[in-house]
Formats: structure tokens, sequence, C-alpha cells
């Protein structure tokens, strides 16, 4: 690929979950200070938009990176049908000793999706409400899977 430009393929998803901010590592009030509204201990929901973004070769053949016949089925297994309308603190093992911030959720999505086959996952991008989003690109020092 010497000499290639970088070509990248977005793709927009949705589900809806609830989640409640809040450790055990702190008093109520701690959480409470920290978490604002959000550590209601009901908990509250949200209707997330997530990007993932995917870059690779564009295939000789097809014309595409990654094929969405492909790519749809994987996120909707390992996201969408995972997470929607689901309590995230108490549904989702990732999340049982960890506080599902959307920081957090970005992380746990681009995890569950960097071992999609047909193309390198560049980045995971969620929206949780109008004025709030988060973007992941993986650690630092995470190996990444090449792109065949």
């Amino acid at each position: 690929m010497s000499g290639a430009r970088k070509l990248s393929l977005t793709r927009r998803y949705h589900f809806a979950a609830s989640h409640r901010l809040h450790s055990a590592r702190f008093s109520e009030e701690e959480n409470l200070r920290l978490y604002g509204k959000c550590a209601n201990p009901h908990g509250h929901g949200h209707n997330y938009a997530v990007e993932v973004t995917l870059a690779g070769p564009v295939d000789p053949a097809t014309g595409m990176i990654a094929n969405l016949g492909d790519l749809d089925p994987f996120v909707d297994r390992e996201v969408v049908q995972a997470f929607d309308h689901k309590n995230l603190n108490e549904e989702i093992a990732e999340f049982r000793d960890c506080v599902p911030t959307t920081e957090n959720l970005c992380r746990v999505i681009y995890r569950r999706l960097r071992g999609f086959p047909a193309a390198r996952l560049e980045r995971v991008r969620v929206e949780e409400t109008s004025k709030n989003s988060f973007e992941f690109a993986g650690e630092s020092g995470e190996a990444r899977q090449d792109t065949p």
C-alpha cells in the first residue's frame, strides 16, 4: 500500500440504555458531588448514537474498505443488541466494577469492535446528548490488527 492515501469509513448506529454514575469507592455524598444528578439511585437513560470509523485500503474488486453487509451485523451483535434497552450497571459485565460513564462506554465499545476482520478500527465516537460526545481511538501502545 506504499504511497496510497488513507481512506476511512464512518457508520452511525443507535441504542437506548440506562445507567447510574456511582462508585462504591466513594460515599453517597462524594458520588453526588462528583456525578450530580447522574448519581440518582434510580438511574437515568440516554438515546446513544455511536459512530464507528474504519480505515484501510479500497478493495480493487469491490471498491470498498469494508462491506456494510459484514459490518452492520457485527456492530449489531457486539453493541446494539448487547446494550439496547439495558441497564449498563446491572446487565453489562464490563460495568460491574467500572463506572459506566460515556468515556468508559466508548472504551468498552471500542474493545468489542476491534476484532472486526475486514478493516482496521480507527475510532469510536459516542454521542450521549446533543451537548456531550466522547471519542476513543485505542490505548497508546495497544496492538492494532493489521489491515488485510
